[in-house]
């Protein structure tokens, strides 16, 4: 076989003797089974092209094994992992389409970019299926808001996120903001995007019948992005910090252009399959379409749209240049396909055709530089159980005793270091940001439980949430991943929508290291297990590992977002108290655990302990009793509660109703504990007091556990415990605490 390589480029000798290799992650073991599948030693473009489509990143040596043990499969579920995002039915021949992918180690080098890159990468999953995005959420994590360094950070992700959102005129509707030091120079940079989709435009990205032509459709491929996908499966170190070569730059006015056009496309029926150019560029998806068509793939590289001088194969096949997409039509079709994109002013260049002898082939000033079995590429990478063993922190934190803390008698001041915590704090320093209001389809608006957006022409409405508490996965993995989940699905429900599916984010430290990869397994059988229980399934998502600094991993932050359908607006519900005479209810039971809680970090400075317990059968029936009154009309407003317990709880729905509440409690805890305990399967709820009995007898027979405890009105939080004062604080003065936190950190 005749192969070309630059001056520059090492020979397959070369890289052989050198061990070239190791310099794009490829092991020893893996080059050596390279060579096998190859029947020879590969030269510089095929090392290339193999060391990215065999990284953690396209993968997933490392967590296959353990993604496996997800739920993937249920009665709504059109299409699960595997594809660009998952699909769920929600009736009337329509389908949500959604998924959630990170951009950490990126937005670490170039924050802005980082991040913008993140979005746009998320929503071409999400149209590359056929589907119409209307929502974008994140889940931000970054060290604590003191420094210098991490306040950059923070600003220049959330200005790259609003930046390419706003730009493309998808909505950003909610998501999460976390503060740890934890995240120090490893922020988590995590974006999720929800579609809406009828059934028959579903597609795949399949590279389908034999001779048919494969198009390159959107800006000009550069230099930037190179090993994108290996650069997110390593360590950072200062060395890596430097490569911003391997940051991508987005243009979001260029994806618009892309989008509409795709989507017309799409929608005329003539395409048999399509992939955006995500991680690894045009090699994943060239590779990855062949692959799951069981077919081959010729690459013209001359015929590749070029914005730089002298691009080698190598660059071309390994760029991360945003915005760019692979399909293939018949060749009937091919003028009508041209014609699309020249209307929209898009670039669409037709750069290989489908073969029937299952490899990869590409063909550069006339000679072959690359020829590569595609199922070695896509689907031979050598799998990894890796060593697993119980971290020595774990077993020291079950004997550590979390009530040992002196009793807080100063209530109202614990309450506003709670609420002005930065990671509790409201974040709209941050959602302000964001245009959050275009398309108006945005029923509920960010800081309720969940966002809601609308489904056009329909009574239907979607609700969604991203949601991880990392300081319990890292306190009791297993324990943290059933939280996540349910959390999300309290949130989901305290909207108005029923669960339906979940997609994650997998950000852990090294795999290397064995209680590294023990949190990870234990975190997915917690998550499993709550998705099975709760009936959401995962329906795809992401892995990111390697995320470490210089005091070690990240804390383990499985990231749950979760989209819910609501079946008629009219159930729409936010957190905030609504009418004065209103009556609170408690549902759920409150315990002494302050393990991993916001109240142990921020008052007492630790976070130790266990975190609290959850019995998923539990949480299911007051997730189905809630949901039930809900769509019953007996609810004004719902707010789950988690983290600050039940005092951030109350405070959170007098704050969102601009209204004050008379709270009277009675427990055997500790005031302080009572307050700040954060028990799971909760929920704080309001109810006109026409609908007591209803409600009442309602969920009693559901079984759920309730408490009355006060009404609606004035402009003061009071509350008391056992008969005597335990807080009174004026809304105002609580409103401003929370408003005020990140603003005057920033500042």
């Amino acid at each position: 076989m005749a192969q070309q390589t630059s001056a520059k480029e090492p020979t397959a000798e070369q890289i052989a003797e050198h061990q070239i290799y190791k310099q794009m992650g490829v092991s020893d073991s893996e080059y050596e089974l390279i060579c096998s599948f190859m029947g020879r030693k590969p030269n510089y473009t095929e090392i290339g092209v193999f060391s990215v489509m065999w990284s953690e990143h396209c993968a997933y040596k490392n967590s296959k094994p353990l993604l496996r043990r997800f739920p993937t499969s249920g009665p709504r579920v059109l299409m699960g992992p595997g594809e660009g995002a998952g699909i769920v039915d929600i009736g009337d021949n329509q389908a949500v389409v959604f998924k959630i992918e990170s951009h950490n180690h990126p937005s670490a080098v170039e924050p802005y970019q980082g991040a913008a890159t993140g979005v746009g990468g998320i929503i071409r999953d999400i149209f590359s299926m056929g589907a119409r995005p209307v929502a974008i959420l994140n889940s931000l994590r970054f060290g604590k808001l003191e420094s210098d360094r991490v306040k950059y950070l923070f600003e220049h992700v959330v200005s790259g996120i609003a930046g390419y959102g706003n730009c493309i005129g998808i909505p950003t509707v909610g998501g999460e903001v976390v503060f740890d030091e934890s995240y120090e120079g490893n922020p988590l940079v995590n974006a999720m995007c929800v579609g809406i989709i009828e059934h028959d435009k579903i597609q795949r990205g399949v590279a389908k019948g034999v001779g048919n032509p494969v198009f390159y459709v959107g800006p000009p491929t550069g230099r930037d992005g190179i090993h994108g996908a290996t650069f997110a499966s390593v360590e950072l170190t200062e060395e890596s910090e430097a490569n911003r070569t391997a940051v991508q730059v987005g243009d979001p006015f260029m994806e618009k252009l892309v989008m509409e056009a795709c989507l017309e496309l799409i929608n005329s029926g003539i395409v048999l399959g399509i992939q955006d150019m995500g991680a690894a560029g045009l090699t994943c998806s060239s590779a990855e379409m062949a692959s799951k068509a069981g077919n081959g793939l010729e690459l013209y590289l001359d015929q590749v749209p070029q914005r730089e001088e002298g691009m080698t194969p190598y660059e071309m096949m390994l760029s991360e240049s945003q915005e760019r997409m692979l399909f293939v039509v018949e060749p009937r079709h091919e003028a009508q396909a041209r014609e699309i994109f020249e209307r929209w002013g898009v670039i669409c260049a037709k750069v290989g055709k489908v073969t029937d002898d299952g490899r990869l082939k590409l063909f550069h000033h006339g000679e072959v530089v690359g020829d590569m079995p595609v199922k070695a590429l896509v689907d031979e990478c050598p799998i990894y159980n890796k060593p697993s063993e119980v971290p020595a922190y774990y077993k020291e934190q079950a004997s550590v005793d979390t009530l040992r803390y002196e009793e807080v008698k100063d209530l109202g001041g614990a309450l506003k270091k709670v609420l002005g915590s930065p990671s509790l704090a409201s974040k709209a320093w941050v959602y302000n940001q964001y245009d959050y209001m275009v398309r108006t389809s945005t029923a509920v608006r960010p800081g309720s439980d969940a966002a809601v957006v609308t489904v056009e022409g329909t009574r239907k409405a979607l609700a969604m949430t991203t949601d991880c508490n990392g300081r319990y996965v890292y306190l009791d993995p297993e324990l943290g991943g059933k939280i996540a989940v349910s959390e999300a699905a309290r949130n989901i429900v305290c909207s108005g929508a029923e669960p339906l599916a979940i997609t994650d984010n997998l950000n852990f430290g090294s795999p290397e290291k064995p209680d590294i990869f023990w949190q990870m397994e234990q975190a997915v059988d917690g998550m499993a297990e709550a998705c099975r229980e709760l009936e959401t399934p995962v329906i795809g998502g992401n892995v990111s590992l390697y995320n470490e600094n210089a005091k070690g991993a990240i804390y383990p932050t499985p990231v749950v977002g979760m989209v819910g359908l609501i079946h008629d607006t009219d159930h729409i519900t936010t957190q905030g108290f609504k009418a004065e005479g209103d009556l609170v209810y408690v549902l759920g039971e409150t315990y002494a655990e302050l393990g991993g809680s916001e109240f142990q970090a921020v008052v007492h400075g630790v976070s130790e302990g266990r975190p609290p317990q959850l019995d998923l059968a539990t949480e299911k029936k007051l997730l189905s009793a809630v949901l039930k009154a809900i769509q019953s009309g007996l609810v004004q407003s719902a707010h789950d509660v988690s983290e600050g317990g039940l005092a951030a709880a109350l405070a959170e729905s007098c704050i969102s109703g601009n209204v004050g509440a008379s709270i009277a409690l009675a427990s055997e805890l500790r005031s302080d504990i009572m307050l700040f305990s954060e028990s799971q399967s909760r929920i704080v709820l309001s109810i006109s007091p026409d609908h007591k009995n209803s409600f009442e007898q309602l969920v009693q027979e559901a079984g759920v556990p309730f408490t009355p405890v006060g009404l609606v009105g004035g402009n003061k939080l009071s509350i008391t415990i056992n008969g005597a004062s335990a807080l009174e604080e004026s809304v105002e003065a609580l409103k401003s605490v929370w408003e005020d936190a990140i603003p005057c950190l920033m500042n």
